[in-house]
């Protein structure tokens, strides 16, 4: 049932029934449902400009998340450059105190590509694009110092082994441990001019008279390979020489007993024989020479083991004394 609408007519004071054309009723329905339309669409776009959806906010969370760990990382890359640059200092240190070369050029270390960045710098970047070259850039420098660094240290353990195996080798220790020497070193014939013990005429001698019984142990004074072993009538009788590398050898000469052979491996403090009285010699004592690329040099230098320095100044002082040696 329609609902009829009807108006007041004060001329002839009734109520008179209102009729509506179509076309009325067209353009008022039309406008109505314009009307919801355009409150529905701004509704819409308020909705979608200002209020987030679920899925939106969810995104904006991860997306700050990204944010922070990004930042995180920025500032772990420089932290991590900044202790590979302390590094890099003690490895200058390292290179130039202690081994004496040079280190990695500062050029070729700062020439890596990329740079340092500031830690805000996520603010002012304006693309994901500039981001990711950023970062990539950063990577790259750090992984260049890396291997930078892991070469410089390879170097240096190369060094430090080889430093290792020097000082293993160099004679550093006397041929006769010292509570086996007789009369506590009292009685020894030093390098330099001595009484010939059988001519009574200063000669040169070329090494250190070790006094000792008979049959006591001689060791070898560094690492090193065994060169020669001989066996003579006369001069150092029954010797051994022991090339030690860099340079160095070491003769040990009228030995009673020889334990090694021409090409054995030994090591510092192997025994490598035993004292006697072989060759042109007077009594039971080692004959011990050290050489350098082949020149004979005082030997005292080379017999450090155990000593304080004041111990060591003594044993000098009764090197020096001159007297006569046991052999030539």
């Amino acid at each position: 049932m329609s609902r009829e609408k009807y108006v007041f007519n004060p001329n002839t004071l009734q109520y008179e029934k209102i009729h509506t054309s179509w076309k009325r009723s067209f353009l008022k329905i039309g406008g109505l449902i314009s009307a919801i339309l355009v409150c529905s669409l701004g509704l819409y776009l308020v909705a979608y400009t200002i209020i987030p959806t679920p899925k939106e906010m969810a995104m904006e969370r991860e997306l700050t998340q990204m944010e922070y760990q990004f930042s995180s990382f920025s500032s772990d890359f420089d932290k991590m450059a900044a202790k590979l640059n302390d590094l890099h200092d003690k490895d200058v240190e390292v290179h130039r105190v202690i081994f004496g070369i040079e280190p990695i050029n500062n050029s070729i270390w700062e020439g890596g590509t990329g740079g340092s960045v500031d830690n805000n710098y996520l603010s002012n970047i304006k693309s994901s694009e500039e981001f990711i070259e950023t970062t990539q850039n950063k990577l790259e420098n750090l992984k260049y110092k890396l291997q930078l660094q892991e070469n410089s240290l390879d170097t240096i353990l190369f060094l430090a082994k080889q430093r290792e195996r020097k000082l293993l080798s160099i004679p550093s220790i006397k041929p006769v441990r010292e509570d086996k020497l007789k009369r506590n070193i009292r009685s020894m014939s030093g390098y330099g001019y001595r009484i010939h013990p059988v001519h009574k005429v200063k000669k040169f001698h070329k090494g250190i008279d070790f006094t000792a019984p008979r049959g006591t142990a001689i060791q070898a004074t560094g690492n090193g390979k065994v060169k020669r072993v001989q066996n003579k009538r006369l001069g150092y009788g029954k010797n051994i020489i022991i090339d030690h590398g860099f340079g160095y050898t070491t003769l040990y000469a009228h030995l009673d007993e020889i334990d090694v052979k021409v090409g054995d491996i030994v090591t510092k403090g192997q025994k490598i024989g035993v004292i006697g009285s072989t060759g042109t010699s007077t009594a039971p004592h080692l004959h011990y020479e050290v050489r350098i690329n082949g020149k004979q040099v005082n030997p005292i230098d080379y017999c450090m083991d155990g000593l304080t320095p004041e111990e060591y100044q003594e044993l000098v002082h009764k090197a020096s004394i001159e007297n006569q040696s046991f052999d030539y």
